[in-house]
């Protein structure tokens, strides 16, 4: 979506907000533009964020974990890399008490690294904890970037990373900031550890509208599903929309009970 966001996109920011931080890309995009800016990154997933504080604290012991797993993994042929994939996701979902931080977000990381198309859910079957199912398996080299994940490393040292609600980062929110909400979408398939109903929408926009009121140049993106939803409480702001394709997550169940990619529209809301 970046490319579609282009046009959009500030070009000057020395402050850098992410409430929903999720996969990071966007930090990625504005890190490039911008090494010197403040970057607040957070997100309510603490599993997520332990990633990103082990990766930046951590990263020596970080990669080791990742390069035994990985090297007891990659030999094996497709069926015993899905032995691998749930004994682990098993260990991760109940004993993983008898790990430190930092291992215990690297075995995360393995996991969503050969998961399904790196989806995120939460299972009761995996204790309320991840347990999304294990993903094609294929890996030929690798089953992670090392060098990205340094990359990453150095990055993180400029960041301020949180784990909070989405609310507390307002008062980061400030004049020639750059603000970008991407909370979980609207009729979305995955679920995020926590039910995000139209009523934090709607405070999604509230937080969008302070922010802009503050000064910040703020984008929102989102899913629309045709009920008006953001057309209705757009204000004086800008909506583009784009049609996309869905090629997982939310794809189209066909009578056969095969899946298709889905086409859908998602909408980008920008507070200038």
């Amino acid at each position: 979506m970046l490319k579609k966001y282009n046009t959009y996109l500030p070009k000057e920011f020395s402050a850098y907000i992410e409430p929903f931080l999720g996969g990071g890309a966007m930090f990625v995009w504005s890190y490039q533009k911008n090494p010197d800016a403040l970057f607040v990154l957070n997100d309510i997933n603490e599993g997520i964020m332990s990633i990103y504080n082990s990766i930046r604290n951590d990263v020596e012991n970080f990669t080791k974990y990742m390069d035994d797993m990985s090297s007891q993994y990659m030999p094996l042929n497709k069926e015993d890399r899905k032995k691998f994939y749930y004994d682990l996701r098993e260990e991760h979902a109940f004993k993983y008490s008898k790990w430190g931080k930092t291992q215990e977000a690297a075995v995360l990381y393995f996991l969503m690294k050969t998961c399904f198309n790196g989806i995120w859910q939460v299972n009761k079957n995996t204790n309320n904890r991840f347990g999304t199912p294990s993903g094609l398996l294929n890996q030929k080299k690798q089953v992670y970037d090392k060098a990205n994940v340094l990359k990453w490393n150095k990055a993180l040292q400029k960041c301020l990373l949180l784990n909070e609600s989405f609310e507390k980062t307002a008062r980061y929110c400030g004049k020639d900031a750059y603000v970008f909400l991407d909370p979980p979408y609207r009729g979305t398939f995955t679920h995020y550890g926590t039910d995000f109903d139209d009523k934090l929408q709607e405070s999604v926009i509230s937080f969008m509208n302070s922010s802009n009121s503050k000064g910040a140049y703020v984008m929102l993106s989102n899913r629309d599903i045709g009920d008006n939803f953001f057309e209705d409480r757009k204000g004086q702001h800008e909506l583009v929309y784009f049609n996309v394709t869905y090629t997982a997550g939310r794809r189209k169940r066909n009578q056969d009970g095969t899946h298709s990619a889905k086409k859908a529209r998602e909408v980008l809301i920008i507070a200038k």
